[in-house]
């Protein structure tokens, strides 16, 4: 079932508000992502990077308007960035361990000549990085309540449609193709080892986000009779 709540973005949050935060996010996007990118590499002649930066910014501009317009309560709810259970904090502060190596190794990697990534496979990667985004924008038009911290709100609705028909973690599946082809998308084979790494704690996400629904959203545990995989189809 997918029932969205009424367009009036919570928590006082004003339209005026929502649209400087967001326009603050973009910008902000764009200076973390060019001294991850630009700093290590010590030069502006990384045409991976702007590629790269380009695609993420564009698509986050697209979708920030689509919700602004059609659903800013989701818009409101992705801004929310403390989570409240001290388990989870402690993962999501653990990921920046795996995290950040996995976008600042490419800039080195490319100042020093670790790596030789062809032009075709860096462009395969950048597709597949934007396959990621879009899906996670599938995601979002099916799914109101996808807040970025783990929580269960008033009037939350199991949803079974589109994606979540397949498995029960789609949003995480487009992050982890995502972050999956971004190294190789920035020109770093090198930096593919931290994601492997990371994958490990999307599963330790998964698995407290799981405990969280089962207890508190009712029809989940149907649900999760009904749709065996989390991530992968076939797999897990």
């Amino acid at each position: 079932m997918n029932e969205k709540p009424n367009r009036v973005a919570s928590g006082g949050s004003s339209f005026k508000s929502l649209k400087k935060a967001v326009i603050i996010s973009l910008f902000a996007a764009f200076l973390l992502l060019g001294s991850m990118f630009f700093l290590p590499a010590w030069t502006f002649n990384y045409w991976q990077a702007w590629v790269y930066i380009l695609i993420i910014l564009v698509s986050m501009s697209i979708m920030a308007r689509y919700l602004y317009k059609h659903d800013p309560e989701l818009l409101e709810r992705r801004m929310r960035m403390k989570e409240r259970q001290k388990t989870q904090k402690l993962v999501i502060a653990s990921s920046f361990l795996f995290f950040l190596p996995a976008f600042i190794i490419p800039g080195f990697d490319i100042r020093f000549g670790w790596s030789n990534v062809p032009w075709i496979v860096v462009m395969i990667a950048d597709a597949l990085v934007l396959l990621g985004y879009l899906l996670f924008a599938l995601v979002l038009k099916t799914n109101s309540y996808a807040s970025r911290v783990i929580e269960v709100e008033k009037g939350q609705k199991v949803i079974t449609t589109g994606l979540y028909s397949i498995v029960r973690h789609p949003m995480y599946l487009s992050l982890l193709i995502l972050y999956a082809f971004s190294p190789l998308a920035l020109g770093s084979y090198w930096a593919m080892i931290p994601v492997v790494l990371l994958v490990i704690l999307l599963v330790a996400r998964i698995k407290g986000e799981e405990k969280e629904l089962l207890e508190n959203l009712d029809g989940y545990k149907e649900y999760v009779m009904k749709t065996k995989y989390r991530l992968l189809p076939g797999m897990w």
